[in-house]
């Protein structure tokens, strides 16, 4: 040891002088030894200045003293730990200033005491809480869904000095921010109601007393729901394109994940009309020029998801889905896991009886399914004593398993949407405060 070599004939070798932040304590090596793996259990394995150096501030070799610049009413803590082999909370200190302190000494979280330990685990969850909070927050100022939609300042200041910059950002401004002014919620009412009708539109299309035939018994659409069809259409390209040219950064719009929905629920019209070209000029290489079309038409479904652009709710949980994959990977291994095992038992009880319908592993697969969660179509089900038992324990527990990631994905929703509704609250007065609008609008 360090002080050995220095004072081999010291009386004082079997004790070592501590100052911390001033408060001075003469401590024993066999209290140190105790807990090598601490800092000041290590210090007695040094053989030289420089490796005492890296674990203390200070060191006086004649009097054998190492200083610390640490708290001193927290190493009073310590000094309690070394004679009694636990440590407690220590009143008035931040948690994380006390997970600091004894990762700092060395000191491992389980040696708490019993009557700390509940306490400090819920400190801990709750400054786990603010710093997610923290981190959504700079999610958010990073470009999160949640404040896509609001008007930011930097996007406005990115007008400066290209053409146009005036009316550009005016025209920007009303479209992304409908609490702006009377026509910027006119704007998005328009908006709105063009969704509205389209998604009304493509649902009564479906319906058979509004379909229709030509000479050659061959089904058209209704000349109605066609007119609404393609007037609405034609106003999301216009406004996806009124978009693109006022957006202060072309690059920065086309990557936006709202303007690639507006973009996938406009282009399926283009491609169905142009693949309807085709098709009427009989070339004999497009045969399947139909099932092609059917699918482009059954991608007008993405039109719902403009929704987004007018609710908190869905902008809400898009950014929840995407700050939870790790809950949502969870999830899905857990049925996974659930279902493959749930439905080799079925099978094995089921497959000698005749009545049973789970005679194979798809079929087992299908059922544990709708089974764990609990969404129960009752198309198979299991007619066995066993396979009855099977099935309730399947049910109990998916219940389970879907109740675990849950809580954690909801708690996350409630926070983003809370968010949302704060920075909708906050966005007509910050975005007055930028003065780019006339006195008359503002």
């Amino acid at each position: 040891m360090y002080g050995q070599i220095l004072h081999p004939n010291s009386p004082d070798d079997c004790f070592i002088n501590v100052n911390v932040g001033g408060f001075k304590q003469r401590m024993e090596h066999g209290v140190l030894n105790r807990f090598p793996q601490t800092r000041l259990g290590r210090l007695l394995c040094c053989s030289s200045k420089e490796a005492v150096l890296e674990l203390c501030d200070d060191f006086t070799p004649s009097e054998m003293e190492y200083y610390f610049d640490r708290n001193p009413r927290f190493f009073c803590y310590v000094i309690n730990f070394y004679l009694t082999g636990k440590i407690h909370l220590v009143e008035g200190l931040c948690v994380v200033s006390f997970v600091q302190e004894i990762e700092y000494w060395g000191i491992k979280e389980r040696h708490l005491d019993y009557c700390c330990s509940n306490k400090f685990y819920e400190l801990m969850q709750l400054a786990e809480d603010k710093s997610w909070d923290q981190r959504s927050d700079e999610l958010q100022s990073s470009g999160s869904s949640i404040e896509e939609l609001s008007v930011l300042k930097d996007d406005i200041e990115m007008f400066e000095g290209s053409w146009c910059a005036d009316v550009r950002r005016n025209i920007w401004i009303r479209l992304e921010d409908p609490a702006y002014s009377t026509s910027a919620k006119v704007m998005a009412v328009a908006s709105l109601s063009a969704v509205i009708v389209s998604i009304v539109a493509m649902c009564v299309h479906s319906m058979p007393d509004f379909n229709q035939v030509d000479h050659n018994e061959r089904e058209i659409e209704n000349p109605v729901l066609n007119f609404f069809e393609n007037l609405c259409v034609l106003f999301f390209s216009g406004e996806f394109l009124l978009r693109l040219a006022v957006a202060p950064s072309a690059r920065k719009f086309l990557c936006s994940p709202l303007n690639i929905i507006d973009l996938m629920s406009i282009m399926p019209f283009y491609f169905t009309l142009a693949c309807d070209l085709l098709a009427d000029s009989e070339n004999t290489d497009l045969e399947n020029v139909g099932k092609v079309v059917q699918i482009l038409r059954l991608m007008r479904v993405f039109r719902i998801l403009k929704l987004a652009r007018h609710s908190s709710g869905l902008r809400s949980l898009g950014a929840t889905l995407r700050n939870s994959s790790s809950e949502v990977g969870q999830l899905v291994l857990f049925l996974s896991v659930g279902i493959s095992m749930f439905s080799a038992l079925i099978y094995y009880v089921e497959n000698e009886s005749q009545e049973s319908e789970l005679q194979t592993m798809p079929i087992g697969w299908w059922w544990a399914t709708i089974s764990m969660t609990t969404v129960g179509y009752g198309d198979t089900f299991p007619v066995t004593p066993a396979g009855k038992l099977v099935g309730s324990v399947c049910i109990l527990c998916g219940l389970l398993i879907v109740a675990l990631p849950i809580t954690n994905i909801f708690n996350k929703f409630s926070k983003f949407y809370e968010r949302q509704k704060l920075i909708e609250a906050k966005a007509e007065p910050s975005t007055a405060s930028t003065g780019v609008l006339p006195s008359s609008e503002s």
